[in-house]
């Protein structure tokens, strides 16, 4: 399941998806650490069609997990060149605009 947030800060539409089971973890390797923390990920259930309808005007995008990277490569919103893993953990942040 991806859970959907989205956050507005001076004009801009940042989406956080995030696969749900991941909510609240912390992941640390080496010097690199992600923080899936409640409050910038906690957002809500949305099928395939409702994501990509959010991310559709978005700026960027913060993405956090298997099923969640999964969708985004399928859907063309990141590439897999600029993926990163923590413990393991697929990341990236896609800047649209």
């Amino acid at each position: 399941m991806i859970i959907v947030k989205i956050h507005q800060a001076n004009k801009r539409k940042i989406v956080s998806l995030c696969d749900a089971n991941l909510i609240g973890k912390k992941f640390e390797d080496g010097n690199l650490q992600l923080d899936v923390s409640n409050l910038f990920y906690n957002g809500e259930k949305l099928n395939e069609e409702g994501i990509l309808n959010v991310v559709k005007d978005a700026d960027s995008l913060n993405i956090v997990g298997v099923e969640s990277i999964k969708f985004s490569l399928k859907n063309k919103l990141v590439e897999e060149v600029n993926i990163i893993k923590i413990k393991k953990i697929p990341h990236v942040i896609s800047i649209l605009k």
